[in-house]
């Protein structure tokens, strides 16, 4: 059985093997030292719990446990303001006419304004996987519970909810955007920028990145194929997020190039389509599928389960489930469909 929780100090190795598994290729806001990551999980712990000092940004890590073996098999996040106290930097995408009357000339130019429009908007993040989880049930599990989390705690966040999906690499660990600009401002890989990015404030890149709005035609044309399209190996993360109701907007990422996801948050499919209902046994595991959660702060559980509904709110489930999410028979949970 596949459970979603909060993740805890005894996780750090689960996660460090997760976080190191995904290869050259996937970047992550997922630290992969050990301190930076135990940092975030105790920054983590404190957000569940609502002890965080008042200056302190609320951020939210989640992790995929095995009930059969106990072991972590992936992890997700969410950052309930993009940012956290700092500037959340991306391009936004636009066009210039330039035109002149004497040479009856008159041509559209793609352009990227440095921006960060979307800073403090609730930003979805730090999801990794086994790779052989990719696609499946558990998949989809560790990536909507976060938006059961967001609908069971919807004061905690705001009323847009954007995710950055990684941009275009080649196969020899390229990232043509990168190469053809970012590369020559900061002076180093894009490897090595990118995890500045999770361990440090961005604010880096404003110091280092031109303030100047930048012509896409200057750009390699490998760097102008690559604006917008996501990663080869995250198209399964891109397409649940569309049926979630995400949507590509103007802003791409300011390392990549890949596209930012935007959505308002009570327009989520698992936001519209959850409601709360009382618990109750069943003897059976005969019914629909369906994603469940219980629990506030850091109590939070959400697993998969066959359950019957009835006309009165209530939902059957078996006494298993009930131990999993640490709930007895009248409690509240919120139910979607898988």
């Amino acid at each position: 059985m596949w459970l979603v929780r909060p993740a805890q100090p005894g996780d750090l190795n689960d996660i460090l093997d997760i976080a190191g598994g995904q290869g050259p290729r996937m970047s992550s806001t997922l630290p992969k030292k050990q301190d930076a990551l135990s940092s975030k999980i105790d920054q983590s712990i404190r957000s569940f719990t609502g002890t965080n000092k008042p200056d302190e940004p609320k951020r939210f890590l989640f992790v995929l446990e095995d009930t059969r073996t106990g072991k972590v098999q992936g992890v997700s996040g969410i950052d309930a303001r993009a940012g956290n106290g700092q500037p959340f930097y991306n391009y936004r995408q636009d066009a210039l006419i330039h035109a002149s009357h004497e040479l009856g000339v008159s041509r559209r130019v793609e352009v990227l304004y440095p921006s960060h429009a979307l800073t403090d908007h609730t930003l979805l993040c730090s999801f990794a996987i086994r790779s052989d989880l990719r696609g499946t049930d558990a998949f989809e599990l560790l990536s909507r519970a976060r938006m059961l989390f967001i609908a069971s705690h919807r004061s905690l966040f705001t009323d847009k909810v954007v995710v950055e999906i990684q941009g275009v690499q080649t196969q020899d660990g390229e990232v043509p955007f990168w190469d053809s600009l970012g590369r020559h401002f900061f002076n180093m890989d894009f490897e090595t920028a990118d995890q500045y990015s999770g361990l440090l404030s961005k604010t880096f890149i404003a110091e280092l990145m031109p303030p100047n709005p930048i012509y896409v035609t200057l750009l390699s044309q490998a760097a102008q194929d690559a604006l917008g399209q996501p990663h080869s190996q995250t198209q399964a993360t891109y397409e649940l997020l569309q049926r979630e109701g995400f949507r590509a907007g103007c802003y791409l990422d300011i390392f990549d190039a890949g596209p930012v996801l935007e959505a308002r948050t009570d327009a989520l499919r698992s936001v519209v389509t959850s409601h709360p209902k009382t618990l109750h046994a069943s003897s059976t595991d005969d019914g629909e599928t369906c994603l469940i959660c219980g629990g506030e702060g850091g109590d939070f559980r959400s697993t998969l389960t066959p359950l019957a509904e009835s006309l009165k709110d209530e939902v059957k489930v078996s006494p298993k489930t009930w131990e999993y999410l640490g709930l007895s028979s009248g409690d509240t949970v919120r139910v979607t469909p898988l």
